[in-house]
């Protein structure tokens, strides 16, 4: 075997173990008679100790640079005092070298693996392989699994059947486009993947399988958005003879449960506040608002019947409503920085920003309309 351990399973528990890992070098410190080389691998990081007096591992590790996969047969010892890393989950030990052998060299990599860099997406993509080795793609793909696994357990639990539809299927009306895979055994005929299984879902349930599940790869051949890409993962679930509060219910547990299970550290609010789409609306301005800002819309039509801005006042008359924000703790911004609320305003498809800053203390108002509205009712 290449390796009895990983490396990041080592532990004082094992001190005095004669012990083989192979792995990534991470990190290289050259103290001349001593070399320390941080082994990687996706359990973690073992500290290997290279001794002059062990001369073939020495000139191993001499010759050893980032990114270089090594094979190394060691020794557990403790670490000494002054040196136990808290860290990481191996920090209380290391590994005195007996022998190495390179598995396989490399080149200078175009990105730093060890460190977070401000390298260009598309260098990141183009050396994807790369990429995937760091700490952060590490946990993400980590987390995607747990997660995933997660509701597999938890959806069998309550009964539900992980049923696989096929992937190459006749093309059906809907919202997006479909991509199309032409046939060989079928010439000038094409079958279409899926946007999300609607029809083979509708089938399983008229079927009787009042429970279903599958975590489904759908298609989409639309232009890339800020939430949308052409190819994507969801999950897939039907239910029979349940009602709306039943499916509501049901999701909350699974998240719940699921936050509590994979991401304990994270807070999580329950239960779910609900929101009907006329009310998320009225207090946000969207059907998918985000709570954490707390930022409501406020209704200002009364106090602007009044107004001779003509951009309120048509406004109201054509039977529309006034909103703004009320932002605490922005009153004392510069018209430098409100410039630059105004600029993303039009980012965002508004054509201006009018803005209106009161003190705490009852100060003086500043309004971008104060000119215009002198005759409006302003109030805190």
């Amino acid at each position: 075997m290449y390796r009895s351990h990983t490396c990041g399973e080592l532990r004082p528990e094992q001190i005095g173990q004669e012990v083989t890992l192979a792995g990534w070098v991470h990190r290289r410190r050259d103290h001349g008679e001593l070399i320390f080389i941080d082994l990687r691998d996706r359990y973690g990081i073992t500290q290997v100790v290279f001794d002059s007096i062990t001369a073939q591992a020495h000139d191993v590790a001499e010759s050893a640079r980032s990114e270089f996969v090594l094979q190394v047969r060691g020794r557990v010892r403790p670490r000494p005092a002054e040196a136990v890393n808290p860290q990481i989950a191996t920090g209380a030990i290391e590994v005195e070298a007996l022998d190495a052998e390179v598995l396989n060299p490399a080149r200078t990599p175009p990105l730093y693996i060890a460190q977070e860099g401000n390298e260009d997406e598309a260098l990141r993509l183009k050396y994807r392989y790369l990429d995937l080795r760091r700490e952060r793609m590490q946990r993400n793909l980590v987390l995607r699994h747990r997660v995933i696994k997660f509701m597999r357990d938890f959806l069998d639990q309550e009964g539900f059947l992980e049923i696989e539809t096929p992937i190459l299927i006749k093309s059906t009306p809907e919202g997006a486009r479909d991509y199309l895979v032409p046939s060989r055994v079928h010439p000038s005929k094409f079958y279409a993947l899926p946007q999300s299984p609607q029809q083979l879902k509708q089938l399983l349930m008229v079927a009787g399988y009042d429970r279903y599940f599958q975590i489904a790869r759908c298609f989409r051949d639309e232009d890339l958005r800020a939430d949308r890409q052409p190819e994507f993962t969801q999950l897939d679930m039907e239910m029979s003879f349940v009602d709306q509060e039943d499916v509501i219910q049901l999701l909350e547990r699974l998240f719940s449960e699921l936050c509590r299970a994979v991401v304990p550290e994270r807070r999580l609010i329950t239960p779910f506040p609900r929101l009907t789409y006329a009310e998320a609306l009225e207090r946000y301005g969207s059907d998918k608002p985000d709570l954490r800002y707390g930022l409501e819309l406020i209704n200002l039509s009364d106090l602007l019947t009044e107004t001779p801005f003509q951009v309120f006042k048509g406004a109201l008359e054509r039977g529309g409503q006034v909103k703004g924000l009320r932002i605490p703790g922005c009153a004392g911004y510069t018209r430098k920085q409100l410039d630059e609320l105004t600029e993303i305003a039009r980012i965002g498809g508004a054509r201006g920003l009018a803005w209106a800053l009161l003190s705490a203390d009852g100060g003086d108002l500043r309004s971008s309309l104060r000119k215009i509205s002198a005759q409006a009712r302003w109030t805190r």
